[in-house]
């Protein structure tokens, strides 16, 4: 599927090699409402030139890449400000950039139900510190979300209520939607087998 032969890997991702994707910072003007979103929020929030790293706008959605340090602050200007009303949080997840030194991200998306419009914060992290805060207090639909991005990537939430593994067993080892995770050969729990490694599943042709 995505050129690997040879392996006998039926996934296709085998040997698969891809640089880490580092989107650029957008100029202005951004477009749509983004200009009017950004100049709100350096109004509600005194602190957000330092705490935005970049404006990033891709494929018709507005991305504010934040500093960790300031995600709360950011988050509750968002959702106060008159001119913002960010008022849901429809989703929490995370990605995994390997490669990159802060490889670890923590994506969240905002709404506004009274402007009809979206936005995402995205603050990066790395491994030997994946600490991100919560904002369990802010948006309580971030709970169960934050608890599936510790259990699939390992980003540990601070401060939220109850952080416990949400899909895999309390004492699984390691988070699968890592890139690093292995593809294979990690017993299956309740079952006694065990799933090969990509290099020794049978290939179909």
């Amino acid at each position: 599927m995505f050129g690997v032969a040879g392996s006998g890997d039926t996934s296709g991702f085998g040997g698969l090699v891809r640089e880490p994707w580092t989107p650029t910072a957008a100029e202005r003007p951004y477009g749509s409402y983004f200009d009017d979103v950004v100049d709100a929020l350096h109004e509600a929030y005194p602190q957000a030139g330092a705490a935005i790293r970049k404006v990033v706008v891709d494929r018709g959605e507005l991305t504010l890449h934040i500093e960790r340090e300031h995600l709360l602050g950011v988050a509750a200007a968002m959702r106060d400000d008159a001119n913002l009303r960010f008022e849901l949080c429809s989703s929490v997840s995370g990605v995994d950039y390997l490669g990159s030194a802060q490889r670890l991200h923590s994506v969240v998306h905002l709404t506004s139900m009274t402007y009809r419009r979206r936005v995402r914060l995205e603050v990066s992290v790395s491994v030997e510190d994946p600490h991100v805060p919560s904002l369990t207090g802010l948006y309580p639909t971030a709970d169960w979300q934050e608890r599936e991005t510790f259990d699939m990537f390992g980003i540990v939430y601070d401060g939220h209520p109850a952080l416990t593994r949400i899909l895999m067993p309390d004492d699984w080892d390691g988070h699968p939607q890592r890139k690093d995770y292995p593809l294979g050969g990690i017993p299956v729990q309740y079952k006694g087998a065990t799933i090969p490694p990509p290099d020794e599943r049978r290939a179909y042709k």
